[in-house]
């Protein structure tokens, strides 16, 4: 109850919490980075939300103003960010500047070669997380730092604001579980922008220390309420979609279609054999979704997309409409898929729901380790709470 009204009071406050002078992103702070790459050979790994301004990305700005860039290295979605999830990014050309790609997510591929590592003095990294265990962008990064650290490279972190900053929550990662949707020990929900993430792996050592240095965001901390300005991957295109994405997005490991191939993916769930529900869709082929679970049949289920962001983040992350789907479609273990352990990240999740307990009740088993990293969360912060 306490942990309820604490989130409820935490929500309305972030109502009013926008800086007043609007938050300033790290590309935004050059006189912070740019005397670092002088003379400097220079290697991104960046993709469509690393923008120096509204008009410009930070790879064209650099590029205008002389830098030798050498490289860019694309994460899931592609460096443009036009890839559907889970499909291979390949390597390619940038053709507004001629700058090669290199893919960090072709199926293949976790770190560069040997001699595309030798091809740079300076890596900066720059993109948009949303701030979940089992988003893929600050695993690239983790890994492209444990690179670095291997070939003595510097890198530069271009920090972006966590638009799930302001709370933690979700069972921590079972490292049986690890895998390309879930890299580190931490919650479903860890509370860290990209700069700091890194900080942590290196100073508990789930990658190697490199010289990493942050270009802190300004006007900004972890109650700070900001709204993206582009949509960080082709299936999360609403700010209630990411606010609803750490409960959602478990979905992915059912039989259950979370809205994939419609124009509100992560706003509605619902499978073709739910029953008593007044809200439908048909997943459709289409270009962030070719091939969506239950493609051209008709779903029955819920549509989230009126629920007020208040009430979002006072559920955190709630198992309520997966254990709503589950209880409907009563079709015992088919209804879940190996990916959910790796998304919810350990094995008693899975069971609690088949005995019956509520959300409530599995929450309470995961909110004594949140506790525990929460204390550990504040070792490595560098924006106030």
């Amino acid at each position: 109850m306490l942990r309820r009204l604490y989130i409820s009071l935490i929500a309305l406050l972030l109502c009013f919490t926008a800086a007043a002078e609007g938050v300033l992103v790290g590309a935004t702070d050059t006189e912070s980075y740019m005397s670092l790459l002088e003379g400097k050979r220079v290697a991104l790994l960046v993709n469509h939300t690393a923008m120096y301004s509204a008009e410009e990305h930070i790879v064209d700005m650099l590029h205008r103003e002389g830098v030798n860039i050498v490289g860019i290295f694309a994460p899931e979605h592609g460096f443009r960010g036009a890839v559907e999830a889970g499909y291979d990014v390949k390597d390619d050309v940038d053709v507004k500047t001629g700058i090669p790609i290199l893919s960090l997510y072709n199926g293949n591929t976790k770190r560069p070669s040997d001699a595309a590592m030798q091809s740079f003095d300076v890596l900066i990294v720059d993109m948009q997380d949303v701030g979940l265990r089992f988003y893929t962008y600050y695993i690239s990064m983790l890994r492209m730092i444990d690179a670095c650290a291997d070939f003595s490279r510097k890198v530069i972190i271009l920090d972006r604001p966590n638009p799930n900053g302001h709370y933690v929550d979700g069972p921590i990662l079972d490292m049986r579980y690890k895998s390309g949707v879930g890299h580190i020990p931490v919650p479903v929900v860890h509370g860290l922008t990209m700069g700091e993430i890194a900080l942590m792996s290196m100073g508990e050592g789930w990658v190697k220390k490199a010289d990493v240095e942050v270009v802190k965001c300004r006007n900004y901390d972890h109650q700070t309420h900001y709204e993206l300005p582009i949509a960080p991957s082709p299936n999360l295109t609403t700010q209630r979609s990411i606010y609803l994405y750490p409960s959602l997005c478990l979905f992915e490991g059912t039989v259950v279609s979370v809205g994939r191939g419609t124009e509100a993916p992560f706003e509605i769930y619902g499978h073709p054999k739910m029953k008593n529900r007044e809200f439908s869709f048909v997943p459709q082929s289409v270009a962030a979704a070719s091939e969506p679970p239950h493609v051209g049949v008709e779903c029955y289920g819920e549509d989230l997309r009126d629920m007020s962001y208040a009430d979002i983040w006072r559920e955190g992350v709630t198992l309520e409409y997966v254990i709503d789907a589950y209880n409907d479609l009563n079709i015992g273990d088919s209804f879940f898929k190996p990916m959910f352990e790796k998304l919810i990240g350990v094995a008693w999740v899975r069971e609690m729901i088949k005995q019956g307990y509520t959300a409530e009740q599995i929450r309470e088993r995961w909110s004594e380790d949140v506790q525990a990293y929460k204390e550990l969360r504040r070792k490595y912060l560098i924006y106030n709470e």
